[in-house]
């Protein structure tokens, strides 16, 4: 949600993803977001601890990622994440 300048859009966008579950991040997450840094570093993929953190998360809790970041394609292209599309 960051990047969201208006503040109705943001709201909205708070309003709609409240129906989504909230999992707890454990230190199992952080470890296993830190070996998706390393293998993405090491195929030449750059990315951020946050992101690969939703990476971790969403593989062991069996969840597509919802995004309109293009780094997820490049992070899809080597690590067991499944991207949300309007067929999924």
């Amino acid at each position: 949600m960051s990047g969201i300048s208006d503040e109705t859009k943001f709201m909205d966008l708070k309003d709609r993803l409240s129906f989504l579950p909230d999992v707890p991040i454990l230190t199992s997450d952080y470890e296993l977001a830190a070996q998706y840094s390393n293998i993405c570093r090491r195929k030449g993929i750059q990315g951020s601890a946050v992101d690969f953190l939703i990476c971790a998360v969403a593989v062991k809790n069996e969840f597509a990622i919802y995004t309109v970041d293009k780094d997820f394609e490049y992070y899809k292209t080597v690590l067991p994440i499944s991207l949300w599309t309007e067929r999924s």
